[in-house]
């Protein structure tokens, strides 16, 4: 993603996620907007400071870490992630508590653009360089851990 050619307008960049990153993505006319709905692809979005942790605890604990988006203005972090979390009113009411939702089936999920960049909305904590995508339940797994970890301090 750092080859100038893919870099340099919402096209190009739409285009190395294509076909680089397998992401299905497309873009809003007239916008610039990168995104890619959730079905192929499952999102996870939290407080920035909760994915710094989980972000840490997997990469210190050798968990492959996938493609998460930071959210600059709102201060959220997505993790692009497998769509295997299962649809359960009481995870997610867990989940709501910690202030993390599941991107629902169909939705936007927005990824950086070059657009974006100027205007300081979204940018790669965690670049896509390939297909890979780590598995929902075992963020949600690293979300519990961390989130307990918290409350215990």
């Amino acid at each position: 993603m750092n080859d100038p050619v893919f870099a340099d307008s919402p096209i190009s960049r739409c285009a190395y996620y294509r076909r680089t990153c397998g992401l299905p993505a497309g873009i809003h006319p007239g916008v610039g907007r990168i995104v890619v709905k959730a079905g192929v692809v499952g999102a996870i979005t939290m407080p920035a400071r909760l994915g710094q942790r989980v972000r840490d605890d997997m990469l210190f604990r050798s968990c492959p870490l996938g493609p998460v988006v930071a959210h600059i203005r709102s201060r959220r972090w997505t993790f692009l992630c497998r769509p295997d979390v299962p649809d359960d009113l009481r995870l997610f009411a867990e989940l709501f508590r910690l202030d993390v939702s599941i991107v629902p089936f169909g939705s936007e999920i927005a990824l950086p653009s070059p657009d974006d960049a100027r205007a300081a909305c979204r940018a790669w904590v965690v670049p896509p360089r390939d297909t890979f995508r780590p598995s929902g339940a075992v963020i949600i797994d690293y979300i519990r851990t961390c989130a307990a970890r918290q409350s215990v301090r």
